[in-house]
């Protein structure tokens, strides 16, 4: 059997990471995506979910509102909560719609769920993410496969193990190594090697060094007089 594949994939949106804290994100929709977007933004945003109604599904902290606004009121939703983000994921395209209209005329980001592909300016996709705080990294497949985002998702939160300790062994050692005078360029040699260090990488992701330990020892190897190395 001869299987065609049209080789249409077109996904032009850019990869931004936008800062939400203390901004309100504003979902119409308590079904299941509903939830996993309340989900994705509780940790930094304020989230107000409205919709008829809830289930037993999980919201995070979200302030869950019962409403079933029409789309002609889903502006005066906007005007009351001001959101810097508002997700659109009823499974009534009207009130979709009408979500994303409101979020465009008055200038804010609008995710909707219900949309893979022809979208607008001011919309946004939430893309699958791996956080290895202050890492973090994301995947997008322009909503042609949800399943080898989730794929990936999965292989590469074996693969950042431990990299939050390193971006923090990274942060203090290069600021320990300005303090100490030591070049840019031998500051950057050092800091890269540490990236590269198999060694280092096992003792973080195993808990056998802390990162205050491994930067008073690459400093004692580097610089066992407490200076720069001629």
């Amino acid at each position: 059997m001869n299987v065609h594949v049209e080789r249409k994939l077109e996904f032009t949106m850019i990869p931004l990471l936008h800062d939400f804290a203390g901004a309100t994100v504003l979902v119409f929709g308590g079904g299941p995506v509903g939830a996993r977007k309340a989900r994705r933004f509780d940790r930094e945003a304020d989230v107000i979910v409205v919709s008829p109604e809830f289930g037993d599904r999980t919201f995070g902290d979200a302030e869950l509102v019962r409403a079933a606004p029409a789309p002609e009121a889903i502006g005066d939703w906007l005007e009351r909560t001001e959101p810097a983000l508002v997700v659109a994921a009823t499974d009534d395209e009207a009130v979709n719609d009408a979500a994303a209209d409101a979020a465009r005329e008055r200038g804010r980001l609008c995710n909707r769920a219900d949309r893979s592909g022809g979208r607008e300016p001011g919309s946004v996709v939430v893309p699958a993410t791996v956080r290895e705080d202050p890492v973090v990294v994301s995947i997008a497949t322009g909503g042609t496969a949800p399943a080898l985002s989730k794929y990936l998702r999965q292989e590469l939160e074996e693969t950042l193990s431990g990299a939050g300790e390193m971006a923090r062994v990274c942060d203090t050692l290069r600021s320990e190594l300005k303090s100490r005078d030591v070049a840019p360029t031998r500051r950057r040699e050092i800091v890269t090697d540490v990236v590269n260090s198999p060694s280092v990488w096992t003792a973080l992701r195993t808990g056998t060094s802390n990162t205050g330990q491994v930067i008073e020892d690459v400093l004692c190897d580097e610089l066992p007089t407490g200076g720069e190395r001629p």
